[in-house]
């Protein structure tokens, strides 16, 4: 049913929310045993590996606004399910970050502005001070790539069951590459959580992580489309390798 499509939606982007973000704001910087940016990067790769097999086969699991609007462009995803699936996941990434907030809070003197709280940004609050174009090219760029991954790992003539790994894995490379530029988006939904916590700033620059992720995400699902021409399975649950 549409209703656990949905609910498996929230659920999955709670995760990498909070996963993804929480290894960041409570992991990254600890003295002596912090994380870094490797351990950030693989976080992220981590929660979408590990939803993918978890609820794959009921939603196909997205966890991504402009992986849901890829795939419609890519002829995998019916364009009359968009809205809901993106409603599922912003609200699943809002509550990953509510619960990061609570838990974040209980440190002494943690204040979410001050810290970025994971919050993606440019500019003065990219994490490697690169302007406004960085940012939109890395962010379109790195998503388009980031469907065409999705798009060849769930085609019926991949390798079965490995989807959720190269998926991981180009996500993980994703933040690699990115993390410095603009704290790595990819996926409006992600952004949109920590910026409500965030404010001011992560708000009024929020724009870029819908704009950029969602036009990298049709470009990406739209290439693919035009370089595989066999018809594959949508993406939508119940295919046998998730996205």
């Amino acid at each position: 049913m549409n209703s656990q499509k949905y609910a498996a939606e929230l659920i999955g982007t709670f995760w990498l929310t909070f996963g993804g973000c929480g290894s960041a704001v409570l992991a990254a910087g600890v003295p002596e045993v912090g994380i870094g940016l490797l351990g950030v990067s693989l976080a992220f790769g981590l929660t979408v590996l590990t939803m993918a097999y978890a609820i794959g086969h009921v939603s196909g699991c997205h966890l991504n606004p402009a992986v849901t609007v890829g795939l419609a462009v890519g002829g995998r995803f019916p364009m009359a399910q968009i809205l809901p699936y993106v409603v599922a996941q912003v609200a699943g990434a809002i509550l990953g970050a509510l619960v990061l907030y609570l838990i974040a809070n209980g440190a002494a003197g943690f204040d979410a502005a001050a810290s970025g709280f994971a919050a993606n940004g440019y500019g003065a609050h990219s994490p490697g001070g690169y302007g406004l174009g960085s940012a939109v090219l890395a962010e379109v760029v790195l998503t388009m790539l980031f469907l065409f991954i999705i798009m060849g790992a769930t085609h019926g003539r991949a390798p079965v069951g490995f989807a959720p790994i190269a998926i991981g894995l180009g996500l993980t490379l994703i933040h690699l590459i990115s993390i410095p530029v603009t704290n790595t988006s990819v996926n409006p939904a992600r952004s949109t959580g920590p910026a409500l916590f965030v404010g001011g700033w992560a708000l009024g620059q929020l724009w870029l992580f819908w704009v950029a992720p969602l036009v990298g995400g049709a470009l990406g699902g739209a290439l693919y489309r035009w370089i595989s021409l066999e018809p594959a399975e949508p993406v939508v649950g119940g295919v046998r390798s998730p996205g």
